[in-house]
């Protein structure tokens, strides 16, 4: 087997997610991929993604692998080659050959991601697809502090929604930054790992913390409390990004 890791970006607005889901009729990244790397080897590939990023969820450093034993292309030039047949919106940026035993997914040791909010009065349309819009003015040292309760070694359960059944809802938060940027405040999260809908369940109970409808001292209670119903709404999926994998 010859493994090649890819790192891509993409943008998530007209895609059902990084996961094929097949029968569905839904276009995903995957899908899209798969069917791209088909046209060079003339079979079927599987690839294999580090994240199962939502519907209209964005990457900038999403990873995958694939077995490229019949690729007939050098790997240098893989992303020159395919980005001349991929869409627009997903973009390959770098392409190497790993050991047989990388998996994109299990390999990784840490995921970075960021939740942007869109914080002025007025809407901008070139803003809308990658961020949320929040008019009303914001706490910035309160959501700072609020961040502050979640680094470290924690049991999340209160921050994920129902989604695949997992064995432990314990993870560990390694930074979590909230800065102003302009008309954007960015919420960056490093960690070892995230449960469903986690990174956007963390940005919507920080968000409600900016508005002042939760001190920040309410956080340890609400990792306490294990209750989905005690933290904040799920913000929508264009806010969010996958930034980096690491390995």
């Amino acid at each position: 087997m010859r493994n090649v890791k890819l790192t891509l970006a993409y943008d998530g607005t007209n895609y059902h997610g990084f996961q094929e889901q097949r029968g569905s009729g839904l276009l995903t990244i995957q899908e899209v991929l798969e069917s791209t790397l088909q046209k060079f080897t003339g079979r079927r590939v599987i690839v294999y993604g580090a994240g199962r990023t939502d519907a209209g969820v964005h990457a900038l450093g999403q990873v995958v692998n694939f077995d490229a034993s019949h690729w007939p292309i050098p790997i240098p030039r893989i992303p020159l080659a395919l980005n001349g047949a991929l869409p627009g919106d997903i973009v390959i940026k770098e392409a190497e050959e790993v050991p047989e035993n990388f998996h994109a997914r299990f390999s990784a040791i840490n995921k970075t991601y960021c939740y942007q909010i869109y914080n002025q009065r007025i809407p901008d349309p070139f803003y809308a697809r990658y961020s949320y819009f929040e008019p009303r003015e914001l706490s910035l040292s309160a959501m700072q502090e609020a961040a502050g309760y979640l680094l470290g070694q924690h049991d999340f359960a209160a921050f994920r929604a129902q989604g695949t059944p997992v064995k432990s809802t314990v993870r560990t938060i390694y930074h979590l930054a909230v800065e102003r940027t302009g008309c954007l405040i960015r919420i960056t999260i490093k960690g070892d790992g995230f449960l469903y809908n986690m990174v956007r369940i963390i940005a919507g109970t920080l968000l409600q913390v900016g508005l002042g409808k939760y001190p920040p001292q309410t956080m340890p209670g609400i990792l306490a409390s294990r209750q989905r119903s005690l933290a904040g709404p799920t913000l929508p999926p264009q806010g969010l990004f996958l930034v980096r994998v690491d390995y």
